[in-house]
């Protein structure tokens, strides 16, 4: 049997891997073979698979025997491209360890860079460059980072710095220098020999000297970081499985810090903030890669690239048009300068805002870059959310501009608007957040392991670091509002202040004080500031914009547009009030499906007689109380059906415990008693009574239908009665009654029964019919199992995945904050299933309920209305069930249209596989094309050449409607 393959080398023009080897390369080791397949300059290097970080942590956090033997004839690759030795004393061969996996984690796991160095390696790098400062510089870097990646040298509190960085800035300021690059040679000697001291003083051991020891130990540190607490949270995050592990990719190194003839820089071939069509990034002179993304340094935009390194410049463009040409998407390119010689270290997709998203998604595919197919299938769907974020009210933001209140201007990482509470540590971000306060966090530079916290945070703020920096990319990522780059703040992590360099003089601000940051002006604003809907919401719900003056509406628009042609399900909003029902249709709802009742009895004047029927003692009271909410309930009906137009609204009839409706303060309990005339001990009573153990399980749903079926009646009534009433108006209606927590045949029966006989004794009175069904939430395990005598009396179905949680894991959505998260953080869930649907156990009932319910009756129509309907996994699985809708909160509505396309996408992808079409040749045949999408990606403005539009076929609706 033929051994696994678990080490592709690269370099000289050539590689072993490509890009579509991503699941075992990682996004690195798939990119860097990739470019070095295309002919772009790559050092050269090796990927380990991620298959041997399965095996790494099988075998106890250990390198298995068999990987060192590979390594090491990798290792005489590269040395034989680049004509040096590792551990050579005269001429060293320096190497990067860095992860990669499958997809981007920016920053979250670990990277080692110049390793091999020691005391006799920097001596011969020296000569070799004829640089001793550089030689040096590097040995320190190795140093410190060698320590803190693999020898642990951490802080020891939160409030403490890197005690790599302590020593650093102590031996700037005795040499009175204001940069690292500043330091002169014998102080960078003294800094190594302090650095290894410290190992020593804290850990006990020797800096290993050995390079081959340092390899091992460099790749092992990789792997482990694979597992560190911020890739576990990070991966929790965004639903990374932790079976995937890491790649681990090793390079020959090439220097940015040999001189100001060298440079290091992060790039994107589009602006990943709005997505427009140029160039865009940040460069160091005389720098590593680390120092940009790191954030130690401002750098300088790389539209300045072309004054310092003209040749270099042009170089970088032309491989910036090449590497979007090759892969069809914006590329997040890592290049590095040695000496006035261009080398990419890097290309992967870029990290952008969700307006970007949508912008470079329909600008590609309207210039026939892509396809409209291949646009919708590019969004993330929890992206456009980033389009509906608020902005600061102009009036707002110049009156606090006069009141000067302005503090400061920084690079605008993360558009939208801010204000919360500043806080300077990941912790107190999280601890804040948990109690209900709204935060900003604020540091000199953030790192990954602040991951959480700034998952925490409404928005982050930095003194340091530039549009690529850590907190960029994550802002990016998370579609968090950010400011970096903001040098006129200091900090004082001990005494908890930031203070602001204003021209007034120094502004101190402590922990808790409020801030305001716009991440798209770039501006810090003391106080809080009031915000103004998005220029999608001033479209669609505030009606205060025409769409032809909103162009990020317009694109928001279209690509929805080409989602909504490729979606096969259906989408519906959970809504319960008639303004609620307005912005669903805004916002492309097919329909409502599910209007909770029960959120209607909490209207103004609407508590006290549902209270009153609550507390009654007779039948005859309960009915008197039921005759005041009639006419409340019928108005809210008729408002909800004149919305929605025509679409079918599902309404389910009151599902929680009557407890819920009563008062608990004894303020309350007085005034109950007396708009009802009782006494107070007999509220208290009643109250008493009705309390449940565990009302999860307990008196609710159909259950309350059938102990008090006037209650039913009373809801049909106000339902059919609004139904004619709008009918009557020329409106077409097609009102759903579910009734709710259905486990038997029978429940279903009572309450239908009821629910019909009330609609014909309306019909009756009114001279008039409409169209209507009756169905249930299946909700409950024993719903699922019995789905098939249950579709016997039921029209339609709709999953309410929300209590199917619930019932199948015995866990309430209120054990969140101990059980759940516990199980969350200790891997035995993967995602919390209250967010994505467990597709093992609730998905299975799920599977179970439709082919049994379908089996009964055939053209069963099936939904969802929990809010999984807006999460985009959950809806894929429904698209794949073969439900005929979603269900979700309005504001999710795009969300779920987008995912429905795309899961149907998927599949036509999966059934009808196609190769993609490689990019044509700029010379022979093709060549002409080839030339006009090259114009088109690397020169902003100049417009395609013409081409015959092709037939498209889009993915028709099933015959089930």
């Amino acid at each position: 049997m033929a051994a696994v393959k678990r080490i592709y080398s690269f370099g000289g023009g050539k590689a072993e891997g490509n890009r579509d080897m991503k699941d075992l390369l990682g996004g690195k080791g798939a990119g860097v073979a990739e470019m070095s397949n295309i002919g772009l300059l790559v050092p050269p290097g090796f990927t380990i698979t991620t298959d041997v970080c399965v095996a790494f942590y099988k075998g106890g956090k250990k390198l298995p025997k068999d990987v060192l033997p590979g390594v090491e004839a990798a290792l005489r690759k590269v040395e034989a491209l680049t004509g040096k030795g590792f551990g050579s004393a005269d001429d060293p061969l320096l190497v990067s360890v860095r992860s990669g996996a499958r997809v981007s984690m920016p920053g979250m796991m670990d990277t080692v860079l110049n390793l091999g160095l020691n005391d006799r390696t920097v001596v011969g790098l020296a000569k070799r460059s004829q640089n001793e400062r550089f030689a040096w510089d590097s040995y320190r870097r190795f140093c410190a980072m060698f320590g803190d990646v693999v020898l642990g040298m951490k802080p020891e509190r939160k409030e403490d710095r890197d005690p790599f960085e302590v020593i650093l800035e102590r031996k700037k300021r005795a040499h009175g220098a204001k940069l690292d690059a500043e330091l002169p040679v014998s102080a960078l000697k003294e800094l190594v020999v302090e650095f290894k001291a410290e190992v020593k003083r804290r850990k006990g051991i020797d800096f290993p000297d050995d390079p081959m020891q340092q390899l091992v130990a460099g790749i092992e540190a990789v792997f482990r970081s694979w597992d560190n607490e911020r890739a576990i949270a990070y991966r929790r995050l965004n639903a990374i499985p932790a079976e995937w592990g890491t790649a681990v990719t090793v390079q020959a190194m090439v220097f940015g810090n040999m001189g100001e003839d060298s440079g290091t820089g992060v790039a994107f071939t589009r602006n990943p903030a709005d997505g427009r069509n140029e160039f865009y990034g940040e460069f160091l002179v005389n720098a590593q890669g680390e120092d940009v993304v790191a954030g130690i340094r401002t750098p300088q935009k790389i539209s300045e690239l072309a004054a310092r390194f003209p040749e270099i410049a042009r170089q970088l463009e032309d491989a910036r048009a090449k590497l979007e040409r090759h892969y069809r998407d914006m590329q997040d390119i890592e290049f590095t300068i040695e000496r006035g010689r261009l080398y990419l270290l890097q290309t992967r997709s870029g990290k952008r805002t969700g307006l970007a998203a949508v912008r470079i998604a329909v600008e590609m595919a309207d210039a026939r870059l892509i396809s409209r197919e291949e646009a919708v299938l590019r969004v993330d769907p929890a992206a456009l959310n980033h389009l509906l974020r608020p902005i600061f009210d102009d009036a707002a933001r110049l009156r606090a501009v006069d009141e000067g209140r302005l503090l400061a201007r920084g690079l605008p990482a993360g558009p939208g608007a801010a204000a919360g509470r500043v806080v300077f540590f990941a912790e107190d971000a999280e601890a804040w957040k948990a109690r209900g306060e709204q935060v900003v966090l604020a540091r000199h530079e953030t790192s990954p392991e602040d991951i959480r916290g700034m998952n925490a945070a409404q928005g982050f703020l930095t003194a340091f670091g530039g549009m690529t920096s850590h907190a960029a990319l994550v802002a990016r990522q998370m579609g968090k509002v950010a400011i970096v780059g903001c040098e006129a703040l200091s900090f004082d992590y001990h005494a908890r202040t930031m203070t602001v360099a204003t021209a007034r003089g120094p502004k101190v601000l402590r922990e808790g004080d409020w801030i305001s940051i716009d991440g798209t002006a770039g501006e810090v604003i003391e106080g809080s500031l009031a915000t103004t809907p998005s220029e999608v919401m001033q479209v669609l719900i505030e009606k205060t914009r025409e769409p032809s003056s909103a162009p990020v509406y317009q694109q928001f628009a279209k690509l929805l547009g080409w989602a909504d042609r490729a979606r096969r399900l259906k989408v519906r909003a959970n809504a319960d009030q008639p303004d609620q029902a307005t912005v669903s249709v805004a916002f492309g709802a097919q329909g409502i499906g599910l209007c909770r009742t029960e959120h209607m009895f909490f209207g103004e004047g609407k508590i006290g007689p549902m209270r009153e029927m609550i507390v009654a003692e007779t039948l005859a009271e309960r009915r008197a109380a039921l005759a005041k909410l009639l006419p409340l309930q019928r108005e809210d009906f008729a408002g909800i059906f004149r919305a929605m137009g025509g679409r079918p609204v599902t309404i389910r009839t009151i599902d929680p415990p009557l407890h819920e409706f009563l008062p608990q303060d004894p303020d309350g309990i007085t005034e109950l008693a007396r708009a009802t005339g009782k006494s107070e001990v007999h509220v208290r009573a009643r109250i008493d009574e009705l309390h449940e153990a565990n009302p999860m399980l307990g008196h609710r749903g159909c259950r309350l239908g059938i102990s008090y079926p006037e209650i039913t009646e009373m809801q049909a009534r106000a339902i059919f009665e609004a139904a004619c009433e709008v009918a009557a108006e020329g409106l077409e209606v097609q009102p759903e009654v579910m009734i709710p927590l259905v486990g038997a045949k029978k429940e279903l029966e009572h309450q239908a029964a009821r629910v019909r006989a009330v609609a014909e004794a309306v019909f009756a009175e009114r001279g008039a019919r409409v169209r209507y069904t009756v169905g249930t939430m299946i909700e409950v395990p024993r719903g699922a199992v019995c789905a098939g005598p249950i579709a016997e009396v039921a029209d339609f179905f709709s999953f309410g995945t929300n209590d199917l949680t619930q019932t199948t894991f015995g866990i309430s959505r209120d054990d969140v904050g101990t059980v759940l998260q516990s199980y969350l953080e200790n891997g035995i869930y993967e995602v919390d299933p209250f967010v994505t649907i467990d597709r093992e156990g609730v998905g299975e009932l799920m599977r179970l309920a439709v082919e049994r319910g379908r089996r009964t009756k055939p053209n069963l129509k099936i939904g969802i209305c929990g809010e999984h309907g807006g999460d985009p996994s959950s809806v894929e699985f429904c698209h794949q069930l073969g439900l005929d809708y979603v269900s979700c909160s309005p504001y999710r509505l795009p969300i779920a249209r987008l995912a429905a396309a795309q899961a149907a996408l998927r599949e036509q992808a999966a059934a009808h596989p196609v190769k993609p079409a490689r990019p044509a040749k700029a010379n022979g045949r093709g060549g002409e094309k080839a030339r006009a999408t090259n114009r088109a990606l690397a020169v902003p403005g100049v417009k395609p050449a013409k081409e015959p539009r092709k037939k498209r076929t889009r993915a028709r609706p099933q015959a089930r409607a």
